[in-house]
Protein backbone atom coordinates (compact mmCIF):
# COMPACT_ATOMS: atom_id res chain seq x y z
CA UNK A 1 0.00 0.00 0.00
CA UNK A 2 1.14 3.41 -0.39
CA UNK A 3 2.50 5.71 2.58
CA UNK A 4 -0.51 8.17 0.96
CA UNK A 5 -3.12 5.56 2.05
CA UNK A 6 -1.98 5.36 5.54
CA UNK A 7 -4.18 5.89 8.84
CA UNK A 8 -4.97 5.64 12.29
CA UNK A 9 -4.89 2.75 13.82
CA UNK A 10 -3.53 0.76 11.03
CA UNK A 11 -0.43 -1.75 11.46
CA UNK A 12 2.32 -1.72 9.32
CA UNK A 13 6.34 -2.60 8.96
CA UNK A 14 9.15 -0.92 9.65
CA UNK A 15 12.62 -2.33 9.40
CA UNK A 16 10.53 -5.85 10.02
CA UNK A 17 9.04 -4.88 12.89
CA UNK A 18 5.16 -4.37 13.01
CA UNK A 19 4.44 -0.66 14.36
CA UNK A 20 1.00 0.94 15.51
CA UNK A 21 0.31 4.58 13.58
CA UNK A 22 -1.06 6.72 15.96
CA UNK A 23 -1.36 9.64 13.75
CA UNK A 24 -0.43 10.67 10.04
CA UNK A 25 -0.15 13.72 8.50
CA UNK A 26 -0.09 14.70 4.77
CA UNK A 27 1.95 17.11 4.06
CA UNK A 28 2.57 19.23 0.84
CA UNK A 29 5.24 21.79 0.82
CA UNK A 30 5.19 24.50 -1.27
CA UNK A 31 8.70 23.13 -2.72
CA UNK A 32 9.29 19.72 -3.28
CA UNK A 33 7.77 16.50 -3.45
CA UNK A 34 4.08 15.79 -0.64
CA UNK A 35 5.38 13.50 2.21
CA UNK A 36 3.50 11.79 5.28
CA UNK A 37 4.40 12.40 8.51
CA UNK A 38 3.50 9.46 10.35
CA UNK A 39 4.14 8.46 14.15
CA UNK A 40 4.23 4.85 14.83
CA UNK A 41 4.14 3.11 18.18
CA UNK A 42 6.50 -0.39 17.80
CA UNK A 43 4.22 -3.29 19.71
CA UNK A 44 7.58 -4.89 20.87
CA UNK A 45 9.79 -1.61 22.58
CA UNK A 46 6.70 0.52 23.16
CA UNK A 47 8.43 2.94 21.82
CA UNK A 48 6.94 5.75 20.25
CA UNK A 49 8.80 7.42 16.91
CA UNK A 50 8.10 9.72 14.15
CA UNK A 51 8.66 8.63 10.39
CA UNK A 52 8.77 10.96 6.69
CA UNK A 53 7.73 8.84 3.92
CA UNK A 54 7.29 9.95 0.56
CA UNK A 55 3.79 9.60 -0.46
CA UNK A 56 4.48 7.34 -3.29
CA UNK A 57 6.72 4.94 -1.36
CA UNK A 58 5.47 1.56 -0.82
CA UNK A 59 4.84 0.21 2.82
CA UNK A 60 4.16 -3.17 3.71
CA UNK A 61 0.40 -3.37 5.97
CA UNK A 62 -0.19 -5.88 8.64
CA UNK A 63 -3.72 -7.40 9.22
CA UNK A 64 -4.81 -6.81 13.29
CA UNK A 65 -7.45 -9.03 14.05
CA UNK A 66 -9.95 -6.56 15.96
CA UNK A 67 -11.93 -8.28 18.46
CA UNK A 68 -15.29 -6.26 20.49
CA UNK A 69 -14.82 -6.35 24.00
CA UNK A 70 -16.14 -5.40 27.27
CA UNK A 71 -14.07 -3.32 29.72
CA UNK A 72 -14.36 -4.70 32.93
CA UNK A 73 -11.79 -3.06 35.38
CA UNK A 74 -8.72 -2.51 36.13
CA UNK A 75 -6.23 -3.39 39.13
CA UNK A 76 -2.56 -3.03 39.82
CA UNK A 77 -2.19 -6.25 36.79
CA UNK A 78 -3.27 -3.40 34.29
CA UNK A 79 -6.76 -3.34 32.41
CA UNK A 80 -9.21 -6.61 32.00
CA UNK A 81 -11.11 -7.17 29.08
CA UNK A 82 -13.71 -9.85 28.74
CA UNK A 83 -14.35 -11.48 24.81
CA UNK A 84 -18.13 -11.73 25.20
CA UNK A 85 -18.72 -14.88 23.05
CA UNK A 86 -15.79 -16.75 24.83
CA UNK A 87 -16.08 -15.46 27.85
CA UNK A 88 -11.95 -15.43 27.78
CA UNK A 89 -9.77 -12.34 29.92
CA UNK A 90 -7.35 -10.14 28.53
CA UNK A 91 -5.25 -8.13 30.72
CA UNK A 92 -3.73 -4.99 28.89
CA UNK A 93 -1.25 -3.21 30.31
CA UNK A 94 -0.55 0.75 31.04
CA UNK A 95 2.26 1.65 28.69
CA UNK A 96 0.24 -0.56 26.13
CA UNK A 97 -3.15 1.54 26.48
CA UNK A 98 -1.78 4.79 27.64
CA UNK A 99 -4.21 7.60 28.19
CA UNK A 100 -7.28 6.19 25.85
CA UNK A 101 -8.40 4.37 28.87
CA UNK A 102 -9.56 8.23 30.44
CA UNK A 103 -12.36 7.63 27.73
CA UNK A 104 -13.57 4.45 28.69
CA UNK A 105 -16.08 3.50 31.23
CA UNK A 106 -15.98 0.08 32.84
CA UNK A 107 -19.18 -1.99 31.09
CA UNK A 108 -18.29 -0.57 27.82
CA UNK A 109 -17.32 -2.43 24.87
CA UNK A 110 -14.64 -0.85 22.82
CA UNK A 111 -12.37 -2.81 19.73
CA UNK A 112 -9.14 -4.44 21.15
CA UNK A 113 -6.63 -4.92 18.17
CA UNK A 114 -4.71 -8.26 18.00
CA UNK A 115 -1.68 -9.27 16.07
CA UNK A 116 -0.67 -12.92 15.66
CA UNK A 117 -2.72 -13.40 19.01
CA UNK A 118 -1.05 -10.98 21.04
CA UNK A 119 -3.22 -7.41 22.20
CA UNK A 120 -1.48 -4.69 21.20
CA UNK A 121 -3.88 -1.74 20.90
CA UNK A 122 -7.60 -0.77 21.96
CA UNK A 123 -9.52 1.39 19.30
CA UNK A 124 -11.54 3.82 20.59
CA UNK A 125 -14.86 5.44 19.07
CA UNK A 126 -14.60 9.14 17.40
CA UNK A 127 -16.68 10.37 20.76
CA UNK A 128 -17.65 9.17 23.85
CA UNK A 129 -20.41 10.36 26.41
CA UNK A 130 -18.99 10.60 29.92
CA UNK A 131 -20.97 12.63 32.91
CA UNK A 132 -19.07 16.08 34.67
CA UNK A 133 -18.19 14.00 38.43
CA UNK A 134 -16.77 17.82 39.18
CA UNK A 135 -16.33 20.87 37.93
CA UNK A 136 -16.81 24.86 39.30
CA UNK A 137 -19.90 26.50 39.02
CA UNK A 138 -20.50 28.69 35.98
CA UNK A 139 -20.63 32.46 36.04
CA UNK A 140 -23.85 34.09 35.63
CA UNK A 141 -24.61 36.18 32.47
CA UNK A 142 -20.59 35.29 31.28
CA UNK A 143 -21.39 35.48 27.31
CA UNK A 144 -18.04 35.39 26.47
CA UNK A 145 -18.17 32.75 23.45
CA UNK A 146 -14.12 31.34 24.57
CA UNK A 147 -14.69 31.09 28.25
CA UNK A 148 -13.91 27.52 28.97
CA UNK A 149 -13.89 26.20 32.97
CA UNK A 150 -11.91 22.82 33.78
CA UNK A 151 -14.05 19.57 34.55
CA UNK A 152 -13.66 16.09 35.69
CA UNK A 153 -14.99 13.37 33.80
CA UNK A 154 -16.88 10.30 35.83
CA UNK A 155 -13.67 8.02 34.59
CA UNK A 156 -10.93 10.75 35.87
CA UNK A 157 -10.36 12.66 32.38
CA UNK A 158 -9.88 16.26 32.86
CA UNK A 159 -11.09 18.68 29.93
CA UNK A 160 -12.84 22.13 29.62
CA UNK A 161 -15.89 22.65 29.42
CA UNK A 162 -18.24 26.01 28.72
CA UNK A 163 -19.43 27.76 31.68
CA UNK A 164 -22.82 26.70 31.90
CA UNK A 165 -21.71 22.86 32.14
CA UNK A 166 -22.75 22.15 36.01
CA UNK A 167 -21.96 18.61 37.92
CA UNK A 168 -23.95 15.88 36.34
CA UNK A 169 -24.00 17.03 32.70
CA UNK A 170 -23.04 14.68 30.39
CA UNK A 171 -20.79 15.43 27.84
CA UNK A 172 -19.80 14.45 24.16
CA UNK A 173 -15.51 14.27 24.35
CA UNK A 174 -13.70 13.80 20.99
CA UNK A 175 -11.14 10.56 21.74
CA UNK A 176 -8.96 12.18 19.43
CA UNK A 177 -7.76 15.17 21.22
CA UNK A 178 -9.95 15.32 24.78
CA UNK A 179 -11.75 18.54 23.55
CA UNK A 180 -15.72 18.82 24.67
CA UNK A 181 -17.78 18.84 21.38
CA UNK A 182 -21.64 19.02 22.92
CA UNK A 183 -23.46 18.55 25.66
CA UNK A 184 -26.02 14.86 25.52
CA UNK A 185 -29.43 15.80 26.33
CA UNK A 186 -31.64 13.38 28.31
Amino acid sequence: MKASDLRNGMAIKISGQVNIINNTEHVKPGKGPAYVQVKVKNIETGSVVEKRLRSVEEVEQVNLDRRPMEYLYNDSSGYVFMDGETYDQVTLFEDLVGDQMGFVKANTEITVMFCEGRPVSVELPKVVDLEVSDTPPGIKNATATNQLKEATLETGLRTRVPPFINIGDVVRISTDDGSYNQRVND
